[in-house]
Order: structure tokens, then C-alpha cells, then sequence
């Protein structure tokens, strides 16, 4: 298993950035590819990307691509979301989450970290 925590998140104007960490304990980080996810309040969770073990990112196909990037340290065990050109319309908890190597579900979560951006 993988122990997962977020921290990062607050408040920001539009147009600003804000860099999310996700912090990994447990088994070897190397051996999971990173996602990141968020939900906004009354919505579903919905994907926003992810990291290979490999550094390869993906991203969802809505807005947010060309403004996040997602990095990761397999050194030190994190995974960033770096957010850049912040809308309000991004205001969500962010989750980061983790999908062991060959298979198909992310199953393991962080708590969330909260991302209200303002106008």
C-alpha cells in the first residue's frame, strides 16, 4: 500500500498560480503512476491528469490543459500539479491518487486539499 497526502491548496486570484505536492509513504513510489483528480462542490470527482512512473503526463481533455503541468520526484517520493492561469471555474478539492503498475484503477487517495480560486 501507499499512503498519499496532499498540501498546497488555498486561496488565489484569477489568472494567478498556485503549485500543489503530493507527498507518498509506503511502498515504492517508482511502482505507481500519479493521477490527479478533483471535485468541486455538488459536482462528480473528475480526472484532471497524470504521471507515468516513467514522467509521461496525460491530461484530461476539458480546460485545464496547456495550463497545468504535472511533475514528479521519485527521489523524494511527491508528485506536483503545478496550476498556472487559475479560473474560478477551477475552485475543488484536488486529490492526488495512485495506480499501481499494470493495473486499472487508481486505488489509493490523499485527503484532498482544497483550491478556491476568486474574481
Amino acid at each position: 500500500q501507499v499512503q498519499l497526502a496532499e498540501s498546497g491548496g488555498g486561496l488565489v486570484q484569477a489568472g494567478g498560480s498556485l503549485r500543489l505536492s503530493c507527498a507518498a509513504s509506503g511502498r515504492t513510489f517508482s511502482d505507481y503512476h500519479m493521477g490527479w483528480f478533483r471535485q468541486a462542490a455538488g459536482k462528480e470527482r473528475e480526472f484532471v491528469g497524470k504521471i507515468t512512473r516513467n514522467g509521461i503526463q496525460t491530461f484530461s481533455a476539458g480546460s485545464v490543459k496547456g495550463r497545468f503541468t504535472i511533475s514528479r520526484d521519485n527521489a523524494n517520493n511527491k508528485v506536483y500539479l503545478q496550476m498556472n492561469s487559475l479560473k474560478t471555474e477551477d475552485t475543488a478539492v484536488y486529490y492526488c491518487a495512485a495506480q499501481l503498475t499494470g493495473k486499472a484503477t487508481f486505488d489509493f487517495w490523499g485527503q484532498g486539499t482544497q483550491v478556491t480560486v476568486s474574481s
